[in-house]
């Protein structure tokens, strides 16, 4: 009698435990959704036949972009699949090792993106999908040239110059969007360089 009651208890007691693993997972899997979400890179999942598995917003937006404004839910810019062809069509050659292809897209100075292909082998998939992540090249060079801002201690007006510097600007592009003189970039230049020298002797 002791025994088959053990047994009843621990009967009742698995669907409980089952509810929990499930609701853990659910958990975890809207986790990791709003941090695919939150990322300012673009996540794109593509099947080998180029159809989107999921993409994340930032890759919607980007992808929308790309394509001047005609982005339908299940069309890959060209200059991205282009890529990932090449990836698919040369991964017999890499079969052993992690072959990841990249490229970049130019729209303008302000919109460079940095493209990376890489297949994914995961098991609940037959055949292989692609990742695909697209890098804001430009808001990556932000991000750098908003540290050092802080680290050499420049100035608003050096701060503007040092961002377009960063940015591939030219002296004489620089001084044309900020309305000023190319004397007065190279002065500010030469004092953000004499700042960054004085920041290195102290590393």
């Amino acid at each position: 009698m002791i025994a088959l009651t053990k047994t009843l208890v621990k009967t009742v007691a698995e669907p409980q435990q089952l509810d929990d693993i499930d609701l853990y997972e659910s958990k975890r899997a809207d986790f990791l959704q709003e941090v695919i979400e939150g990322l300012e890179d673009g996540i794109l999942i593509l099947s080998h036949t180029g159809e989107i598995v999921h993409a994340n917003e930032s890759a919607r937006r980007l992808c929308y972009q790309f394509n001047q404004d005609n982005f339908n839910h299940n069309f890959v810019p060209p200059a991205i699949w282009n890529l990932c062809e090449s990836l698919l069509n040369n991964r017999y050659f890499f079969y052993d090792k992690l072959l990841i292809l990249s490229d970049e897209i130019v729209l303008d100075k302000s919109n460079i993106f940095r493209i990376r292909v890489r297949l994914l082998n995961l098991d609940r998939f037959e055949v292989p999908c692609l990742l695909v992540t697209i890098e804001n090249q430009y808001e990556s060079v932000k991000n750098v040239a908003l540290t050092e801002v802080k680290k050499f201690d420049l100035t608003p007006r050096e701060a503007e110059i040092w961002f377009l510097y960063r940015s591939n600007y030219s002296y004489k592009e620089i001084a044309t969007k900020l309305y000023i003189t190319i004397n007065t970039v190279k002065k500010h230049m030469k004092n953000i360089h004499t700042k960054r020298q004085a920041n290195m002797s102290y590393d």
